[in-house]
């Protein structure tokens, strides 16, 4: 089934693809002149500090189309037009390779087998079936979900992939929950500075992978971005991307998401239908969870650094050093069940629950034909952004319920916020930065921070029980020193600081500011103290736990 899936096709389809993505944006560019003043206007801004040759060749360029424009006659503003869109679109296309696929399912596992547990390699050694199967990293990456049903769903129609974005691992570990599950491959859009390593590039090329610059800004360059993910949608390549736009920084879930990609859904569907190949798409929100995250030092400083929170873009983080993340891996894979990716339920473009059959219902459980939300009073199917721009704003809130719902709690959060609210109580202050500065100045009796651990966890379980978040095994069962001892295992030996750091008379909170990324997980939750939600949403309140109806974690 697996080779079945239209990526499989792409390479013989790419440049079909990109000949449509230009014929349409060039066709529905009403002004030219606007279109390509705002792109130059843009590019030399962008380009004129840049000392690399490329982008000087880029920037002369573009001060050419500037000065020159004004003085094209029509027809030659659609052929500059016509250029310009195609030099981007080909910049952005992908590739898959069949032989790449093949040989990186074939040695990823090995790879990350010796990386993670090289005493399960010696011991997979004399077994080369084995050695080469995913399933010896089962106990340390876990896929969970309905997947059956998603399975059933790809063949039905197109899927794409929304998961949370806390790591630049996250493709990687993604790639690997979709092959592990059994699903067909994707498309993906990636940051075009994941291209400067040489290895890292050739996969991701290789492996479907499109590039997505953000540092580019002109209209032209969103326009063509969603033009060809509509194109791949419309001809039923499954994709996948983050919706939350860059890595979440404060360690937090996404509650609030980028609508330009999730968009191209309905345009998406609209066409197949005008086109009388109706050909249904269904979101998969899922949940990324990682004991430890490999960047969390550098996401959190950039968060709380007020010059940190324009730099969009971070080209020098934890990822970037190999030594780090051979690291990281090799300390996440020491710990079992250390990440946990989630499949949430798949719903359509507007939001409704989808079933095993492709059948959408909305909220009163009634089914419902998904295309009357695309069509007028006569029954006509119409392209209209700004009803499509109010739907992609429903399934956004949907998506983030679920990113909610299906957030597996770890001992690492548990924990850090459980210590976090101790630097609290002893700051006596709300301000954040103040709690912050409280670095290696408190130490808690382990058997008092045990205690807190344990209040907090029951309370989460009651949270996992109403099916608003998800509890990991061990968390469920541990006693609060086994877990407090599981977090610091956890802590220890990665990070360049200790985190937390076990004293004769107790633990010691050594790091407040990665306490305060760990602890944020539970934050929209309500079950940790929220002062990460987005510009004009109130904090999470705590939930209720005096009645069945739990509050805040909505």
């Amino acid at each position: 089934m697996l080779h079945d899936a239209p990526i499989f096709g792409f390479n013989a389809a790419r440049e079909d693809i990109v000949r449509a993505v230009v014929s349409r944006v060039v066709l529905t560019t009403k002004d030219p002149l606007l279109a390509l003043n705002d792109a130059a206007y843009h590019e030399v801004k962008r380009l004129e500090t840049s000392r690399n040759p490329e982008e000087r060749k880029e920037f002369a360029e573009w001060q050419k189309i500037a000065r020159t424009l004004s003085r094209m006659a029509d027809g030659e503003r659609r052929d500059k037009l016509s250029h310009v869109v195609e030099q981007i679109a080909w910049d952005i296309a992908g590739n898959f390779d069949e032989r790449v696929y093949s040989v990186s399912t074939k040695l990823l596992p090995p790879i990350v087998t010796y990386l993670l547990a090289p005493r399960t390699l010696v011991r997979l050694a004399g077994n080369p079936q084995k050695l080469v199967s995913l399933e010896a990293l089962d106990d340390k990456v876990r896929v969970e979900g309905p997947i059956a049903e998603l399975r059933e769903l790809s063949r039905r129609g197109t899927a794409v992939y929304v998961p949370t974005h806390l790591s630049n691992m996250d493709s990687i570990v993604f790639g690997y929950a979709l092959e592990r599950a059994g699903l067909p491959p994707a498309t993906y859009g990636a940051g075009k500075n994941l291209f400067t390593n040489p290895v890292l590039s050739y996969f991701m090329r290789n492996l479907g992978a499109y590039r997505v610059d953000r540092r580019v800004k002109h209209f032209l360059y969103k326009d063509i971005l969603k033009t060809y993910s509509s194109v791949l949608l419309e001809r039923g390549y499954h994709s996948l991307f983050f919706p939350g736009g860059t890595r979440s920084r404060s360690g937090g879930v996404e509650r609030r998401l980028k609508l330009g990609l999730m968009g191209t859904a309905i345009e998406a569907y609209a066409r197949t239908l005008l086109e009388g190949r109706e050909r249904r798409i269904y979101f998969v929100p899922a949940t990324i969870n990682y004991l430890i995250t490999l960047e969390a030092e550098t996401l959190i400083a950039d968060f709380l650094a007020e010059a940190g929170k324009g730099r969009f873009i971070i080209e020098d983080d934890e990822s970037t050093r190999i030594g780090r993340v051979a690291a990281f891996i090799r300390k996440l894979f020491d710990m079992q069940g250390s990440v946990v990716i989630r499949f949430g339920s798949p719903i359509d473009p507007f939001g409704n629950r989808v079933d095993e059959a492709g059948r959408s219902f909305d909220k009163r459980g009634r089914e419902v034909d998904p295309s009357t939300y695309v069509r007028d009073t006569g029954g006509n199917v119409t392209m209209d952004p700004v009803r499509d721009a109010q739907y992609t704003r429903e399934l956004a809130d949907e998506i983030c319920k679920s990113y909610l719902t299906n957030t597996v709690i770890m001992s690492t959060h548990v924990v850090a916020a459980a210590s976090f609210e101790r630097l609290r109580r002893a700051a006596h202050v709300s301000d954040l930065f103040v709690v912050l500065r409280q670095r290696d100045a408190v130490v808690v009796p382990r058997d008092d921070l045990a205690a807190d651990v344990v209040r907090l966890r029951d309370r989460l379980v009651e949270l996992d029980k109403r099916g608003k978040i998800v509890m990991s095994d061990f968390l469920k069962r541990a006693s609060g020193g086994d877990m407090v001892e599981r977090a610091l295992a956890a802590f220890a030996g990665y990070h360049a600081q200790p985190v937390l750091q076990s004293r004769h008379d107790g633990i010691a909170i050594v790091d407040p500011n990665l306490l305060f990324y760990y602890q944020n997980r539970l934050a929209a939750h309500g079950m940790a103290w929220d002062v990460i939600a987005p510009p004009g949403m109130p904090p999470a309140r705590p939930p209720s736990f005096e009645s069945d109806s739990a509050g805040g974690a909505s």
